[in-house]
């Protein structure tokens, strides 16, 4: 049997990247994989993989900043299979590149509410569904730089600490009650969202020599540590912060 044979995962940010590779990941491990997501193509690509992979697919148009969106996408999941057993709150925004005293107020409230408040509200919904089906896991990912920020990135790098600090909360709130919660904390990972600065020689020499191991990370590497972290072999494990970051973060 396959490890994650009847289970129900929820993948936020599934359209692309390591969402999508995670999404992948767990419908190769028999999970039926719920994508949710902005862009509905997108989507529709994720499914067709996740089938392809041999796992069900169904993806959900949600905005994460919108709790009623939320709300509806963790009722028709369960309303769709019956349960809830994991969620990835992969979804994220990185928005501004710059000194702190050029921020906009904008940059500054967009980035919070998606990468913070969403996450919490998806917490808020995730966390009585899988109550209800007997306990479960869900993986927050965060990132390095909320471990080991970098200059000209101050709201990204607090937001990431903050979903830290919500995983971290949330572990111990539910720590009795059968669902684990923990964090990924990935560094520079060969997706789209990095291609500007990976192409860039400097940037590449650079961010490279930053990386202990030598080399950027790939979404499949992120993927499989949460699959670990959704697995009975991480029973004993809850309100950890795991870098997949190459050293970075040491």
């Amino acid at each position: 049997m396959k490890l994650h044979s009847g289970k129900v995962i929820i993948v936020t940010g599934g359209t692309a990247g390591i969402g999508r590779s995670t999404a992948i990941a767990f419908a190769a491990q028999g999970a039926s994989v719920v994508v949710a997501g902005r862009r509905e193509s997108e989507g529709a690509e994720s499914v067709a993989l996740i089938e392809q992979a041999g796992g069900k697919g169904l993806f959900v148009r949600t905005d994460i900043a919108e709790e009623a969106e939320i709300a509806n996408l963790v009722a028709t999941t369960v309303d769709t299979f019956g349960r809830l057993d994991f969620a990835f709150n992969n979804a994220g925004v990185h928005l501004e590149s710059g000194p702190l005293t050029q921020v906009t107020a904008d940059v500054i409230h967009r980035t919070l509410a998606i990468n913070v408040g969403g996450v919490a509200l998806c917490l808020k919904h995730q966390i009585p569904a899988i109550q209800k089906t007997g306990g479960g896991s869900i993986v927050n990912n965060a990132s390095v730089l909320g471990i080991r920020p970098i200059p000209n990135c101050a709201i990204y790098n607090a937001s990431k600490a903050a979903v830290i600090g919500l995983t971290k909360s949330a572990a111990l709130e539910n720590a009795k009650s059968g669902v684990r919660i923990n964090a990924v904390c990935p560094a520079v990972i060969e997706t789209d969202m990095t291609a500007g600065f990976r192409d860039d020689p400097q940037l590449h020499a650079y961010m490279i020599g930053i990386h202990p191991v030598g080399r950027f990370g790939r979404p499949e590497e992120v993927a499989e540590a949460v699959l670990y972290l959704c697995s009975p072999n991480s029973g004993y494990t809850t309100g950890i912060a795991l870098g997949v970051d190459g050293g970075y973060g040491i």
